[in-house]
Parts: structure tokens; sequence; C-alpha cells
């Protein structure tokens, strides 16, 4: 199972740079003495670079609205300009596009042309980070596989925006002005291949609901959540990054086995109102609990399993995985208590 996780994290890690594989071939294919005819055909408010033929570089130019698309691009960058609406008539012949950033532009809703992102049926990436939208625009092109929007004033979330985006792994919604409300049992329907879901800095008080099975990132940071409820990981089995940072948990908010989910390596509870560890798995490798209200840390207490047990499995046996603990920020004293080594034996660093 680790290694399945390890390899999903590792393929959505790569994502970004996946497509210079085949750049790179068609840059191979491509006749020098066709460099003119694809220079002659670029929009005069951007660039072309021959050493990249299907890229369209029009970022930081200013533009109030979108150039025509040849039909050779594959990678369009529009990022950091003007731009407040997106017509059909400029990719009529952009067939091809996968990569679209429009990021830091004037984008709202109302100008983006009713359907024209679903007829981009190539396109891969999307991303409209720090533009005015203030509802998921809709409909997608059902072949994406990232949506990044970041930093808009989202607070809506159409009902069945996402029902069709099965390729979706990683969906960006983080600094916008969701509610709990904007989150219904449904939203995240259809999104069964979803790896990275981020909602941080958003106003949420309460952890969304049936969140996809296969979410291996959750990032809620800089919420309101209150409440973890009982058995909430066992709907998303595969979670290996939970970061809650920055909410307003405190131990009454936790239920008593709240954390202690195998599937988690890196819990981040960061900046909440906590008074004590929770109890953790055996599996968990890296902790970070600082400035919290945590007054004292029993290594006993806090083990995932008995010291005595550990002691008669050895150095091999099912040992606690721990290798970076955070206190910082706390009111605990130094030293580090002599049974949090005697528990944790693989830590490597421990901030207090």
């Amino acid at each position: 199972m680790t290694l399945n996780i390890c390899t999903s994290l590792l393929l959505l890690c790569l994502g970004n740079s996946v497509w210079t594989r085949t750049v790179r071939q068609v840059y191979d294919d491509l006749d020098p003495e066709h460099w003119s005819h694809y220079t002659s055909e670029c929009p005069r408010e951007c660039f072309c670079p021959p050493s990249f033929p299907n890229a369209l570089y029009c970022d930081n130019k200013g533009l109030k609205e979108i150039p025509a698309i040849p039909a050779r691009i594959w990678y369009l960058y529009l990022q950091n300009n003007l731009i407040e609406t997106i017509s059909e008539k400029p990719f009529v012949n952009a067939t091809h596009l996968r990569w679209i950033n429009l990021n830091k532009n004037k984008i709202t809703n109302s100008g983006i042309e009713s359907g024209v992102l679903s007829k981009l049926k190539r396109l891969l990436y999307l991303f409209l980070e720090d533009n005015e939208l203030e509802e998921v625009p809709a409909p997608l092109p059902v072949g994406l596989e990232q949506l990044r929007l970041a930093r808009n004033k989202i607070s809506r979330i159409p009902e069945g925006v996402f029902s069709n985006l099965e390729n979706l792994t990683m969906l960006d919604l983080h600094h916008n002005s969701l509610l709990d409300s904007a989150l219904q049992s449904d939203t995240f329907q259809g999104l069964n291949n979803l790896m990275q879901l981020n909602i941080a800095k958003n106003s949420l008080k309460k952890m969304p609901l049936s969140l996809p099975a296969n979410t291996l990132q959750l990032f809620l940071d800089n919420n309101s959540i209150e409440v973890i409820p009982e058995n909430y990981f066992s709907a998303i089995p595969k979670v290996t990054f939970l970061r809650l940072n920055y909410n307003k948990l405190s131990d009454d908010g936790i239920p008593p086995n709240g954390f202690n989910v195998s599937s988690i390596l890196d819990l981040q509870l960061s900046h909440n109102q906590l008074t004590k560890i929770p109890p953790i798995n055996a599996h968990l490798e890296h902790l970070h609990l600082d400035h919290n209200r945590i007054k004292s840390v029993n290594g006993t207490q806090i083990c995932p399993v008995s010291i005595a047990v550990e002691e008669d499995y050895g150095f091999y046996g099912n040992i606690p995985r721990l290798r970076y603990l955070r206190l910082d920020g706390n009111e605990i004293q130094p030293p580090i208590p002599l049974d949090i080594m005697i528990c944790f034996r693989l830590l490597q660093a421990v901030v207090i």
C-alpha cells in the first residue's frame, strides 16, 4: 500500500513537467526550415520560441483580450495581463490545447462565454488563479487533470460542475470565500481520481462532506474548523497528507482516535487550541503541533504501541515510525522527556 501511495504522489508532483518529454519529441521532429512559418503566424503581441514550437507566450504584455491562437499551440501562457473575458473566437483553430495559464488577470464569470471552456476537448491543465471569479466556471473540459482556482472570490460551486471530471487529480480552491453551505454532500461527486484537494484559507467551520475516496492530500489550513466528526477519515482511507493548521480545534473537538489512522503519514495541527497530544498511529512520520496550548508531554501516554511490546519486537518490529516532531510555541520546557526517545526510536528531529 505504501508503495502505491508513493507512486501516486510521485505522478501528482511531476504532473506539471510530464509534458516536456512530448514537447522535446515534437521539437526533434521539427524541420528548422519551418521555423519561419511558425514565427509568421505568431500573434504580434506574443512570443513564439522556435525551440518550443507548440508554446505561445503572451504573458506580461498588458493584454486586454486573448489573441487568435494558432492551431499548432498546445501550451498557452496568458498570465499577468488585464484580460477580462474568455470568448470562443480566439480558440476556433486551437483544437490541440493541453495547457492554459490565465493566472493574474481580471476574468469574471460573466466574462466567460457560455460553453467556451468545455469545447477545449483536449485541455488537461487550466489555471485561473488570482482573477475575479465568484463561482467555479462551468461547464469544464471533461478531460481536465488539474484545475487551479486559488485566490479568487469564489463562494459558490454550481451543482454537478465536477460530475464529469473523472480524470481530475488536483483541485485547488484555496484562498476563496467558501462557506460550509457551498459544500454539499454531492459537490465532489464524480471526482473518482482526485488525489489532492486544497480548500485552505476559506471560511469553513466544519470538515467538508463526502470527499472522493482516493484523496491523498487534504489541505484545510486557515479555516475555522472546530470539530473532527467520528470516523471521518474512514471515508477517505488513502489520505496521507493532512493539513489543519490555523483552525480552532480543541481537545473536545477531536474524537478519542480521530487521528489514529494508519494511512496518515504527515499530520499538521499547528496553531490550534490543543492542550495535549491526540492519539496517533504507529505509521505517522511527521507531526506538527507547534503553537498550541500544550504544557507537558508524556511519552508513555502518547506512544502508539506499548513500550514493553516494542522492546519484545526489537528494532525490526512494529515500532512507531515518527521521524519529525514539532512542539515549539507551546508551554513545554526542555529537555525532551526520555520516554519520548524510548518510544519513537526513529526520531530525527524534535523542535521544542
